[in-house]
């Protein structure tokens, strides 16, 4: 069976600071992000040990056990190569034309994308994906790990907005942490994202 580990960063700790500081990309990635990964290989060990003893009473509690520690793991995974050093980058490209006729401009996608942060209600993640059905790029909130995505997308950008990810540098201060992410996304990562997804994708999902 599959066995999920902890991946490896493209660069140090502290290579986001000031944006995120050295010693929470540590905690959060060696910690809550292995916690994500113990889980979701607990659950899937549980789930093979109900199989075999035929047991299987216990079902729903592990398939919800997997898919918030398996969303855990997936979602950082996706996050950390979304990020890097401090910069003034921005969208390029077609990635830019895309979002410019998804949301109007890239200030609006900004704006929106913001908002949608900003407004997760307890803990979750704001998401820029790609729409494999409307062949466009969507945003979309992510509660918790798993929660209230619809099927057929594929994240490009995601911002972790879990109280882990910020606390200890912005306090209860969700706003002012957005505002640092937007210095520090890797757009030339993005675009890789939105280009194989885009060009995989057309006319996958038909009815």
């Amino acid at each position: 069976m599959t066995r999920y580990t902890l991946p490896e960063l493209g660069y140090d700790y502290s290579a986001l600071e000031p944006a995120i500081s050295g010693r929470i990309m540590e905690l959060h990635h060696s910690k809550h992000h292995q916690a994500y990964v113990t889980g979701a290989n607990a659950a899937l060990d549980a789930l093979a040990d109900a199989r075999d003893s035929g047991s299987l009473s216990n079902v729903n509690k592990l398939q919800r056990d997997l898919a918030f520690n398996l969303g855990g793991h997936v979602n950082h995974s996706i996050f950390w190569t979304n990020l890097t050093a401090p910069n003034g980058e921005r969208a390029e490209g077609e990635l830019a034309a895309a979002l410019d006729d998804a949301f109007g401009s890239f200030e609006k996608f900004q704006a929106h994308f913001t908002a949608t942060a900003l407004g997760v209600q307890g803990s979750g993640w704001a998401i820029l994906a790609w729409d494999t059905l409307g062949q466009q790029p969507i945003i979309v909130q992510l509660y918790d790990q798993q929660g209230n995505l619809p099927a057929g997308i594929i994240p490009l950008l995601m911002l972790d907005v879990w109280e882990h990810a910020y606390y200890l540098d912005y306090q209860n201060v969700r706003a002012s942490y957005v505002t640092a992410f937007w210095s520090i996304i890797d757009w030339a990562n993005v675009t890789r994202r939105f280009e194989r997804a885009r060009d995989t994708t057309a006319g996958l999902i038909t009815f």
